[in-house]
């Protein structure tokens, strides 16, 4: 099923893994809101939703951008009106914007714990909120909506918590409303799932944390096709928690060096989470 005129809602669509994701659809010919908060270049971390527009309607799809902090819930509510001004709709929500910091209970300040679980969980869960009457109305049209979190299976291993309690805690987040809303909207016929790497995957976010390989990593493109592999899929196939080698695996691609930083690479950076 190809992606062609489907309209995407992409959280953190600016760089990274959203762009790359992005990118993906625009090449069947959707229509891309990007939901980002960057309009002006940083240096650091480069890409703003001006940028990202002019890569998405390169790769042959149409580009929103908006400036759009997801924490606040009228920025987001107009950014929806606005999509579906422009775009007669929303097929497709990808909740993809995440904040980090892997920093135990003592070197958690409260203004990063809120801003973590601010974006990640509660920000998740308001773009869900905020999209479904539009999911809603897709799903009467026949046009197979899906919503997809980019965020881990669900383990509830001290492991996972010890090292950084309150990221576990914010990722864990979007990984539960993945749970509960594959399971509330299942009578809608909204697919609900979630999407995670094995590997540490090479992005700019990645590159300011220190002693990190890059050559070790894979390339945000390996999501990419995983998150399409998804969201071309049946919206009836709901309630997964992917993992994105497995899933491609899953579905014939067996050669995954085109997606390693350094090709021939066979030992990768483990992401978290993924037991």
């Amino acid at each position: 099923m190809t992606l062609k005129n489907k309209t995407l809602f992409i959280t953190g669509a600016s760089r990274g893994i959203g762009l790359a994701i992005a990118k993906r659809a625009a090449s069947d010919g959707a229509n891309i809101v990007i939901a980002a908060k960057t309009t002006e270049p940083n240096p650091k971390l480069p890409g703003t939703i001006f940028s990202a527009a002019e890569e998405i309607k390169a790769a042959g799809g149409r580009a929103l951008p908006l400036a759009v902090d997801i924490r606040d819930e009228a920025a987001v509510l107009a950014a929806v009106a606005q999509a579906v001004e422009s775009f007669g709709g929303i097929d497709i929500l990808v909740n993809n914007a995440s904040a980090i910091s892997l920093t135990d209970t003592e070197h958690t300040p409260m203004k990063r714990y809120d801003l973590m679980n601010g974006i990640n969980a509660r920000g998740t869960y308001l773009c869900t909120q905020a999209c479904l009457p539009e999911l809603k109305r897709s799903a009467a049209a026949g046009r197979n909506p899906h919503v997809l979190n980019l965020s881990p299976p669900l383990s509830m291993k001290q492991h996972w918590f010890a090292a950084h309690t309150a990221y576990t805690m914010a990722k864990y987040g979007m990984s539960m409303c993945t749970l509960g809303h594959a399971g509330e909207f299942r009578k809608y016929g909204i697919g609900v799932n979630s999407l995670w790497p094995r590997t540490a995957i090479a992005t700019a976010a990645l590159q300011m944390i220190p002693g990190v390989d890059l050559n070790m990593c894979r390339k945000p493109e390996i999501l990419a096709d995983a998150a399409y592999t998804i969201l071309s899929g049946p919206s009836a196939n709901s309630g997964n928690f992917y993992i994105d080698d497995e899933l491609l695996a899953a579905h014939g691609v067996a050669e995954l060096d085109k997606y390693a930083v350094k090709p021939g690479t066979k030992v990768f950076i483990p992401d978290f989470f993924v037991d």
